[in-house]
C-alpha cells in the first residue's frame, strides 16, 4: 500500500509520496482545494500519515470516507526522527519514517460529535478562566482600596455588587459594575455549557455508569469518553493512567530502580479534572471517617490512611490514579462502580 505523508497547515500542504518504505517517489507542494482533489483523485487506497495537529482529524475523516487508512502521530513521536533544519519537507520524512516504528501508536482519528463536545469542554474552560481574570482584578482594586473581600468565589460575586459601592470606588463604579456584568455573562455561558453536556448525554450509557464513581462527575465522565475514544486500546487500567501522565517517571538501570513525580505527559485537562474530583473525595472519606466512621468504604479507607501515610497532596494524586484505573473497569467490564470492590488474582 503507498503511504503519503503530509504536513497540515493553513493554506501550504506539504505532501511525500512513498511506495517502498524509506523512499519518497514524489513531492508535492499544494493549496487547500487542490490538496482536496488530490485526496479524491487517489484511486487505490492509501495510507495517509499526517501529525495529530489542528484540521488533522477533519482530513482524517475525509480521507477515510473514500476508503484510505489514516495514520495521526503525535508531533512528540515525530520530533526524534527530523533530520536537519526544521521545513515541510523534513517533516514529511520524519513523518514517513516514525510511521514504521511499531511501537509508536497512532492518535485514533475523532468523528464530528467527539470533536464538537471536546469544543464545548474547550469553550467552557476558556470562560472560566475569564471569569477568573476578572474576579482577580476586582479583588485587586477592592485591597488596593482597603475592602476586604470574602475568600470565597460565590460569596465575594454575591457581595460584589455591594462593594463596588462603597465611597472610596466611587469613581470607579461605572466601569467595575461593567466588570461584574461580564463575570456573571461568563457564569451563564458555563451554565449553558454545563446544561448542553447534560442534554448531550442524557441516554449516554457509559458517561452515566462513570458519574457513579467517587469524584467522578459530569464534566470528568464525559471528557474522558471523548479524549480515550475507544477503551479496548488500552489492555489495562495502568496503561490508560500513564496515557494521562499519572504514572511516576521511572529513572532505571540494571537492578536499581527509581520513581520520581508522576510523568505529566497526558491531557493535561482530563487529568486536572481526576485531580480535583480527587480533592473532593479525598475531603468527603475525611469527613466520613470523622462522623461515621462505620460507612467508609474500602476505597475510603484506603484514601483516608494514605493521606495519613504520605500528606493531603500526594494521597489526591495516588487517588486519581486509582480513579483512573477504576474508570477503566466500569467502563471495559460494563460493570457499576462499588467502592468495596476486591479484585481477585487469578491461580
Amino acid at each position: 500500500m503507498k503511504r503519503i505523508a503530509v504536513d497540515l497547515a493553513k493554506s501550504v500542504y506539504q505532501v511525500a509520496e512513498s511506495v517502498r518504505s524509506g523512499q519518497v517517489v514524489q513531492r508535492k507542494r499544494l493549496n487547500r482545494e487542490a490538496f482536496r482533489r488530490y485526496i479524491q483523485e487517489q484511486a487505490e487506497p492509501v495510507e495517509w500519515v499526517m501529525e495529530a495537529c489542528g484540521t488533522a482529524h477533519y482530513w482524517g475523516r475525509l480521507a477515510q470516507s473514500l476508503g484510505h487508512q489514516v495514520k495521526l502521530i503525535h508531533a512528540r513521536y515525530v520530533r526524534p526522527y527530523r533530520r536537519g533544519n526544521k521545513t515541510d519537507r523534513n517533516d514529511c520524512d520524519a513523518m514517513l519514517e516514525a510511521a514504521r516504528c511499531k511501537d509508536i501508536y497512532p492518535v485514533p482519528v475523532k468523528n464530528h460529535e467527539q470533536q464538537q463536545l471536546q469544543q464545548l469542554h474547550g469553550l467552557r474552560e476558556t470562560w472560566k478562566k475569564s471569569r477568573t481574570q476578572r474576579i482577580n482584578l476586582l479583588r485587586g482594586i477592592l485591597r488596593e482600596a482597603g475592602i476586604e473581600a470574602p475568600v470565597s468565589t460565590a460569596t465575594f460575586i454575591r457581595a460584589a455588587n455591594e462593594l463596588v459601592e462603597q465611597p472610596e470606588l466611587a469613581p470607579l463604579s461605572r466601569l467595575l459594575h461593567i466588570v461584574l456584568a461580564e463575570i456573571n455573562l461568563y457564569e451563564q455561558c458555563m451554565a449553558e455549557c454545563e446544561q448542553q453536556l447534560k442534554r448531550w448525554h442524557a441516554e449516554d450509557e457509559i458517561v452515566r455508569k462513570l458519574d457513579e464513581v467517587s469524584g467522578i462527575g459530569l464534566l470528568t465522565a464525559s471528557a474522558l469518553t471523548v479524549v480515550v475514544g475507544k477503551p479496548e486500546r488500552f489492555s489495562s487500567g495502568r496503561q490508560l493512567s500513564a496515557w494521562l501522565g499519572m504514572t511516576p517517571n521511572e529513572y532505571s538501570s540494571g537492578e536499581r530502580r527509581r520513581l520520581g513525580r508522576i510523568s505529566c505527559k497526558g491531557n493535561i485537562y482530563v487529568r486536572t479534572l481526576f485531580i480535583h474530583g480527587s480533592r473532593a473525595a479525598l475531603l468527603a472519606a475525611q469527613r466520613c471517617q470523622a462522623r461515621t466512621p462505620e460507612k467508609l468504604t474500602e476505597l475510603q479507607r484506603w484514601a483516608v490512611e494514605t493521606a495519613a501515610r504520605i500528606g493531603h497532596n500526594k494521597a489526591a494524586v495516588a487517588l486519581a490514579n486509582k480513579l483512573v484505573r477504576i474508570c477503566w473497569a466500569v467502563w471495559c467490564h460494563e460493570r457499576r462502580f462499588n467502592g468495596n470492590w476486591q479484585s481477585t488474582k487469578p491461580a
